[in-house]
């Protein structure tokens, strides 16, 4: 029994949504249930730890009752390394073998090199997920941000290694290309003089072949193990046989045949050429990345008992006090304490412009300080920096697969058993029909050789991947490969007023006494606002802290989503509230118009009487106006010409606000904007969204508040204020750094190029192989230049994709 114990598989599950000691023992129960389960769940550690006896219940069963007890397993992902994939072919495999695993998603990126797996933890563990890579051929390794350097430095020594490989066998391709010139001078099926005895060519075609070569040997080896089929089989079918029937020619002693070790050794001379340009260009597009991991400074200046000590920046830990001299850049995110200076936020934002710092102000690791010293409290640290966001989202997006790669993903699964098809008809066509072997030999190892399917693997990954860093670069950060694909066809954008239009900075502009002193209004309404987070109650309780007002306290404080707030400040019932909510009270409507139509919102401050004792009630013998509250939002500056922008894009710009028609009308007026949605409660913007979506339009919604987060994911693109809440960053797509508008016209531009970069390489690829491949098989095409062509293709598409760092915001 013992024994059968100490072999059962164990599972080690989190468990999200356990709130008290009676839920860990619920799900205990529901566990032990199951045939051959013991579990324990542990609060404290929110999991549980299963033991399976074979043959019973399995992994699946076990999750399955976990939810429906109530609870959930989380998903977890995780990102392999990935070596020894050559074409679209091999990532293609490896990602339908790891779909295969029960309850795993993975997506494999050639261009990155990476697998990213969201899986259920304890179906699968790292051990199997890297056994499945081997199984498939090639050698996968966790991969985390510590390995970064230990990547590159590997990716580096790889190159060095290719170069030597290249030089070595140009060195010993180069005679052979000489016998190439006679080919010229002979018709008919004679052989063409040689320039070097036979023994030599094969002397030097040999090490080429399987020294230089081996490694197209070993991948079709490990592509076939793995039951599919890759660029390396190409390559090595096509060469072998012309080294095979060469090989065989010059052992028989047929002089009157021709040999190709010229065409097998420059082949993959070309060969390899091209995947030292490719992997040279490839690592060109994760230079901005790469200059945002440089850009993190790896010491810090940290207050320990009253001195200053200089210790590794991964030590801060929140709370931490560290000092930041004159042209220092930041070691990590922080609140300013003491001090004042400028601090040039261009890495982060892409605003060239220093922003001024004092205390209060928030600081971001990275970003360079300008003339002054600042002292600074540590609030984000390691992995919980803006710079650390922005990292891990570029990485990200960058190994995320657009829904205009699936196309290339299924031909590519199934092209290279197809070219092999056409090539072995190529051969027995031009061999029954032509009577010449050698002829027909070479028209195959042609139409091999050209068919290689890199490019179509590279098209739309290599172009992902400088778009993403160019976005970042930009202060766009962009969630995934199919934000960026959707953003090309916005046609509506519905943009949120308060913090996105406007600057999200309310002051109080009007106070109107009705039946109290300005004084008692003002203070009333600040103590009244203590309460609520909305940015109208920071104006109010700014201007009175201006005002150097005490404010009484607050009691039986609530909220009124949309409709305002109420509490009892000292033994008084107040209520404090859009115009609106007041029908039947005697206010100043001129008046009141009269700032709406200006921009401002006005709130009127209300007494209850006795008769009045819930905000339903609007009984004007009940209720009194205290005070008439003008505030005022300013437009953001550069709000006006971003909505311009946006409109000689071809972009219907709609504006969604809570505010009063007459408010909303005169931001809208000022903004440039001619369609706008007033009075819209934050619950009811996820239906305004959804009402612009119908007739397949496409809508994209920009918001910065935890109000907007429902109407970002009902948005097909959404859009978040860098500044915003969490919950709106979280919701959203694309996040802006800047609060500014015109980063979605960038954004919407960016994705428009890169699209258009995408569909160029594609197109590329696939004429290639449609014109080459009939070439070929025509006889039209020796196999030295059909092996250079494919070289040249892979490395074209990528060229191309690095155009895309031409790219810069601000242009149109």
């Amino acid at each position: 029994m013992s024994e059968q114990k100490k072999n059962s598989p164990r599972l080690d599950l989190p468990i999200a949504g356990m709130t008290c000691a009676a839920c860990a023992t619920r799900i205990e129960k529901v566990l032990n249930r199951l045939p051959g389960v013991m579990a324990s769940v542990n609060l404290a550690s929110e999991r549980a730890q299963v033991a399976l006896s074979p043959g019973t219940s399995s992994p699946q069963e076990v999750v399955a009752a976990i939810a429906k007890a109530g609870f959930s397993v989380p998903q977890q992902t995780t990102e392999l390394a990935i070596e020894g994939m050559t074409c679209a072919a091999c990532s293609t495999r490896l990602e339908k073998l790891l779909n295969r695993l029960p309850g795993v998603e993975a997506v494999v990126n050639l261009a990155t090199e990476r697998a990213t797996l969201r899986h259920t933890p304890g179906m699968v563990d790292p051990a199997l997920l890297l056994a499945t890579v081997e199984r498939a051929g090639f050698v996968g390794r966790l991969a985390d941000n510590r390995c970064r350097n230990e990547e590159k430095a590997k990716k580096i020594a790889a190159e060095q290694a290719e170069l030597r490989r290249f030089w070595m066998a140009a060195a010993l391709t180069l005679p052979l290309a000489a016998q190439m010139l006679t080919m010229f001078d002979v018709g008919g099926g004679q052989a063409h003089p040689d320039l070097l005895p036979r023994w030599l060519q094969l002397a030097l075609a040999t090490p080429v072949q399987f020294w230089l070569g081996w490694r197209f040997y070993a991948g079709a080896w490990k592509a076939l193990r793995g039951g599919g089929a890759n660029m390396d089989l190409l390559v090595a079918l096509g060469t072998s046989m012309a080294y095979g029937f060469s090989l065989f020619v010059t052992v028989s002693g047929a002089a009157h045949l021709h040999v190709y070790f010229e065409a097998s050794a420059a082949v993959i001379t070309l060969v390899l050429l091209g995947k030292l340009l490719e992997a040279r260009a490839k690592a060109r597009t994760t230079d901005a990345i790469e200059a945002l991991v440089r850009l993190q400074p790896k010491t810090a200046r940290v207050e320990r008992d009253g001195r200053l000590i200089e210790l590794d920046a991964a030590l801060l830990i929140p709370g931490d006090i560290f000092v930041v001299r004159a042209g220092e850049n930041l070691p990590v995110d922080g609140e300013v304490i003491d001090g004042a200076s400028t601090v040039n936020e261009a890495m982060l934002t892409g605003e060239s412009m220093p922003v001024a710092k004092e205390p209060g102000a928030r600081v971001f690791a990275a970003t360079a300080n300008g003339e002054g010293m600042l002292r600074c409290r540590a609030s984000g640290v390691g992995e919980h920096t803006l710079l650390a966001g922005i990292i891990r989202m570029v990485a990200e997006a960058q190994g995320s697969k657009a829904p205009v790669q699936r196309l290339a993903d299924r031909i590519s699964a199934i092209f290279v058993p197809i070219v092999c098809a056409i090539a072995l008809c190529t051969l027995l066509g031009w061999w029954a029909f032509g009577g010449d072997f050698s002829v027909a030999l070479i028209n195959a190892v042609a139409v091999l050789v050209i068919a290689c399917p890199c490019a179509l693997g590279l098209a739309t990954p290599t172009a992902i991947m400088v778009a993403t860093g160019q976005g970042a670069t930009a202060g766009i950060l962009i969630k995934n490969a199919e934000a960026l694909e959707r953003a090309e066809k916005i046609s509506v954008l519905a943009v949120d007023k308060t913090g996105t239009l406007t600057r999200g900075e309310p002051v109080l502009t009007d106070l109107l006494p009705l039946a109290v002193s300005a004084d008692e209004a003002l203070t009333l309404a600040a103590a009244l606002e203590q309460g609520s987070e909305h940015p109208l109650a920071k104006a109010i309780l700014q201007h009175a802290q201006a005002s150097q007002l005490t404010l009484p306290a607050l009691t039986q404080f609530r909220a009124l989503p949309g409709r305002g707030v109420e509490g009892r400040v000292g033994e008084r019932l107040l209520r404090l509230a859009a115009p609106s909510e007041f029908v039947a009270m005697s206010l100043p409507r001129d008046q009141i118009a009269k700032l709406q139509r200006t921009g401002k919102t006005v709130v009127i401050l209300a007494e209850r009487g006795p008769g009045g004792s819930n905000a339903e009630s609007n009984q004007a013998d009940s209720e009194r106006a205290l005070a008439l509250l003008a505030i005022a939002d300013p437009l953001r500056s550069t709000s006006r010409a971003a909505v311009t922008r946006l409109k000689g894009m071809g972009i219907r710009v709609v504006m969604l606000t809570g505010d009063h028609a007459a408010t909303a009308a005169a931001i809208a007026n000022e903004a440039g904007i001619e369609e706008f949605r007033a009075g819209i409660l934050p619950g009811d913007k996820a239906a305004a969204v959804n009402t612009l979506k119908s007739g397949g339009t496409v809508v994209a919604m920009v918001g910065d508040g935890i109000n907007d987060a429902p109407a970002l994911a009902a948005a097909d693109v959404s859009f978040a204020i860098g500044a915003g809440s969490d919950a709106a960053i979280e919701a959203a797509d694309v996040t802006l750094v800047r609060g500014d508008l015109n980063g979605i016209a960038d954004a919407i531009l960016l994705s428009r190029a890169t699209l258009r970069k995408i569909r160029q390489n594609l197109f590329s690829a696939f004429i290639y192989n449609v014109l080459g491949i009939p070439l070929a098989a025509l006889g039209m095409l020796n196999p030295v230049i059909a092996g250079a062509a494919m070289a040249m293709s892979s490395v074209s598409v990528v060229t191309n994709s690095l155009l895309l760092k031409r790219w810069h915001a601000g242009r149109s």
